[in-house]
C-alpha cells in the first residue's frame, strides 16, 4: 500500500511485516532492565536477547574445537579458521590479497587508498592511522600507557609497545635477534 513499493508477499502476515520497513514500527521490545532495543521482528529481538542471556546455540563443528556463538554468522565466519576459506578479494588491480573477513579487506584497501580514518584527539596532535589498532598504539605517547610488562621475577620493567618487550626480554633469556 506504499507509494512506490513493489514488493509483494504470499500472506498478509509477510505484508505487515514488511510494511515496518516503511513506517519505522518496532514492537517488540527487550525486556531486559534498562535496555530500551525495540526490533520489528520477534526473530531479531530473540537475536539480540543473547546478548544478555549469554546464550550461545551455534557450537563449532570441527573436532576439538569448542567455539560457540550467539548468531549464525559469527560461526560461519569462525569455520574459515578451519577451512582457510578467504571469499574476500581485494578489487584493487595486480594485488592477490585475499581475506576470511570483510572488514579484514576493507583495512587491508586502505594500503591502495591512502584514506587513514583513525585520527589522533590529543590537542594539536594531527597524526592519523589507518586502523584503530595502530592509532591506540600511538596514543600511548601521550598517555604514557605502559601496558607490556615483563613476566621475569623482579623485573619492574613495562612498556608502550609489544614489541620493546619481547626486545627487552632478551636481557634476562640471553636470546640473540633473529636475523
Amino acid at each position: 500500500t506504499y507509494h512506490g513499493c513493489t514488493s509483494s508477499f504470499p500472506t498478509s502476515s509477510n505484508v505487515k511485516k514488511h510494511e515496518r520497513v516503511h513506517t519505522g514500527e518496532k514492537p517488540y521490545k527487550c525486556s531486559y532492565q534498562g535496555c530500551t532495543s525495540s526490533f520489528s521482528e520477534s526473530s531479531h529481538l530473540k537475536k539480540h536477547e543473547r546478548v544478555h542471556t549469554g546464550e550461545k546455540p551455534y557450537k563449532c563443528s570441527y573436532q576439538g574445537c569448542t567455539s560457540s556463538f550467539s548468531q549464525s554468522g559469527s560461526l560461519k565466519k569462525h569455520e574459515r579458521v578451519h577451512t582457510g576459506e578467504k571469499p574476500y578479494k581485494c578489487s584493487y588491480h595486480g594485488c592477490t590479497s585475499s581475506f576470511s573477513r570483510l572488514d579484514s579487506l576493507k583495512t587491508h584497501e586502505r594500503v591502495h587508498t591512502g584514506e587513514q580514518p583513525y585520527k589522533c584527539s590529543y590537542h594539536g596532535c594531527t597524526s592519523s592511522f589507518s586502523t584503530l589498532a595502530n592509532l591506540k598504539k600511538h596514543e600511548r605517547v601521550h598517555t604514557g600507557e605502559k601496558p607490556y610488562k615483563c613476566s621475569y621475577h623482579g623485573c619492574t620493567s613495562s612498556f608502550s609497545q609489544s614489541g620493546s618487550l619481547k626486545t627487552h626480554e632478551r636481557v634476562h633469556t640471553g636470546d640473540k635477534p633473529k636475523e
